[in-house]
């Protein structure tokens, strides 16, 4: 796990050394371990290296191929490389190295861009042909690893954090208006857009050549629901849990010491598991708990961890988020609102403290239909089913408006009800995942923003992934759209920057490509039967784990945020949304904010939601916009 950066010059000079190594400084908590550039008259590539498979001098980056043709700088782990090379071996190729990055190399050099489909892993990298003046940058076919680009008539620049590319000269920091919307509607700003209109992530399962002639970017996998197995449950069962334990011991392959992630729920406590029953040792494991029993999930995680005699560590978020939370913020590039990124941020500063790499269970809600939304969506389109479609649409938005104006928990939720189901599955999904409504969007964006947006709407990037899934059923087309969404623009940037803001390198065996193709060929009702949410896996992971863990109640990893806004942080936020000269201000109606923040401390109403969505906004703004001097204060301070 490391991080890359780096630029071309066919349109233009672009710096030198110096600046390749401040881009490489500016992201100095991904890879502390080592750091080095190559530059030629084409291009400049950087690279700080955490150090994970062969820890020595050998496998500094940038690395040249035998014949010093190729240059990589490479980001990742290939977990099928030691298969690879033993391959390559056998066919003359002379490795100097023991690193799965060389292997990038040598199967470049052998298959060109079709060694991408033999790579089982994470990775970003960029792979320059110093013959043929071609650079191949790739990004791994979830997005566990990040990868943004610059782009201007002039410019092109790469890394694995928006943050290097802004040590560059004359980058501009104009901000995307729809971004705006986006980051409202789902807390991130979704691929491929980014909140900088020149700055642009290279979505997952795409490769990208840069040359004289341009820049081409092409797909090179997608995860297919076409085929259903014919298979009987139990089959389906035992070939899960083998799959899951196959994999689990393929990410236990460290030079380094290796842990866990452990908050109790059927993902981390199976994957936990799977280690114990394969480890000569006890695992460690690290778990994250809060004051608050409802949001606390540590008894949970002590099952499992004296079930297996795990080595177990735990902390406690008691008043910790006001004196951090700003600091943790600020390793995010763009706008970014998911809660749980304050308990990430913790129990990867926990789990550093005791290992280089922790395995987590990532994915399963994915690929598995773990999320409560999921139910949620279910019970809507049972209800859509009793009504006629134009009655749906012509009265009950008529219902609707009729609740809008309540605060009343029920009456909300009734209204959010009654909107759903008066559009069709795929945009009610929409709904269901939105983190604001279209009448409160209404509300607090200023006529100037609004005639701005034009007809854009948010919904379109959950629509068009929706429809271009290939599934059979409603339930794979909405989990082709989350694993498209919400999994490489939140989950996964969310514990790539609190992992890497601790240079922690973390492994989730349930987003293998194996699982993920193998979950596509499940039959629905093996995923989510009769409101049983994961059905298979808890089938699979039965032998393993307790009851206790298996059927109960999904906590999530979440944090008391009402409470927050109205205690802890309550200064804090007031300060950020009324005292700041920018921000928020360029985009809403200052009244309603005002509006909603006194309503949310009175108890009237929990606008939670949206208020941090606003304190993360401002946040964000104050660091990378309005005192741009401070973007890379994080890394001058290691």
């Amino acid at each position: 796990m490391c991080g890359i950066a780096g630029f071309t010059q066919f349109s233009g000079n672009m710096g030198n050394q110096q600046t390749l190594k401040k881009m490489g400084d500016s992201i100095y908590h991904r890879g502390p371990d080592a750091g080095r550039e190559y530059i030629d008259e084409y291009v400049g590539l950087a690279h700080r290296r955490l150090a994970i498979i062969d820890l020595s001098e050998a496998g500094t980056q940038p690395m040249y191929s035998h014949d010093e043709r190729y240059i990589i700088a490479f980001n990742g782990e290939i977990y099928n490389f030691q298969a690879l090379r033993d391959d390559l071996v056998s066919k003359g190729y002379p490795f100097k190295t023991h690193t799965d990055t060389e292997v990038i190399l040598a199967l470049y050099a052998t298959h060109g861009e079709k060694m991408l489909s033999m790579l089982n892993g994470m990775f970003a990298f960029a792979l320059w042909d110093t013959t043929s003046k071609r650079l191949l940058i790739a990004r791994d076919r979830v997005g566990k690893k990040p990868l943004y680009y610059l782009q201007t008539d002039t410019q092109f620049a790469f890394a694995s954090e928006i943050k290097a590319l802004l040590t560059l000269p004359n980058v501009s920091r104009e901000v995307r208006l729809d971004a705006v919307h986006d980051f409202f509607a789902y807390q991130y700003v979704p691929d491929p857009k980014t909140i900088f209109t020149d700055i642009h992530k290279l979505p997952p399962a795409h490769f990208m050549w840069v040359s004289q002639d341009g820049i081409q970017i092409e797909q090179y996998w997608d995860v297919s629901f076409k085929q259903t197995s014919d298979k009987s449950q139990a089959e389906l069962t035992k070939a899960l849990y083998d799959l899951a334990t196959e994999k689990t011991c393929s990410r236990m392959v460290s030079d380094v010491p290796l842990g866990a992630f452990l908050s109790g729920g059927i993902d981390s406590s199976g994957v936990v598991a799977m280690m114990a029953l394969n480890s000569d040792k006890p695992v460690k494991t690290c778990s994250i708990g809060f004051d608050e029993k409802r949001f606390n999930e540590t008894e949970f995680a002590q099952i499992v961890a004296d079930k297996y005699k795990t080595e177990h560590h735990e902390f406690t978020v008691h008043q910790n988020v006001k004196d951090n939370l700003e600091e943790i913020v600020g390793y995010f590039d763009e706008p970014f609102a998911d809660p749980s990124l304050v308990p990430t941020y913790f129990v990867s500063q926990l789990a550093r403290s005791q290992v280089t790499v922790a395995i987590a269970g990532d994915g399963g809600d994915e690929v598995f239909a773990g999320y409560e939304k999921y139910t949620t969506d279910a019970l809507e389109n049972k209800l859509r089913e009793r009504f006629p479609e134009a009655l749906r649409k012509k009265l009950f938005p008529k219902l609707a408006s009729v609740f809008a104006k309540s605060e009343h928990p029920l009456l909300r939720k009734a209204k959010s009800l009654l909107t759903s189901l008066s559009l069709d599955p795929a945009m009610g999904f929409y709904v269901t995942n939105s983190m604001i409504d279209d009448r409160l969007w209404e509300r607090l964006a200023s006529s100037d923003t609004k005639a701005k947006l034009g007809a854009y709407h948010p919904s379109e990037v959950t629509l068009e992934n929706y429809h271009k899934a290939d599934g059979k059923d409603h339930l794979s087309k909405i989990l082709y759209t989350d694993m498209k969404t919400y999994l490489p623009g939140g989950i996964l940037v969310k514990v790539d920057r609190m992992s890497m803001a601790h240079s922690l390198e973390v492994r989730a065996p349930l987003l293998d490509k194996d699982v993920i193709e193998f979950s596509a060929t499940l039959p629905s009702n093996l995923k989510f039967r009769d409101g049983e949410k994961k059905f298979i896996l808890k089938e699979a992971f039965k032998p393993v784990l307790p009851d206790d863990i298996l059927y109960r109640k999904k906590m999530g990893f979440s944090v008391p945020l009402a409470t927050w806004l109205r205690c802890e942080i309550k200064e804090l936020t007031e300060d950020y949304l009324f005292s700041k000269s920018q921000g928020i201000q360029q985009y809403f109606d200052m009244d309603v904010v005002k509006q909603l923040w006194q309503q949310h401390q009175a108890e009237k109403a929990d606008h939670s939601t949206v208020l941090w969505s606003m304190l993360m906004f401002q946040m964000w703004w104050f660091r990378y916009i309005q005192s741009p001097e401070t973007t890379h204060s994080l890394s001058q301070a290691q």
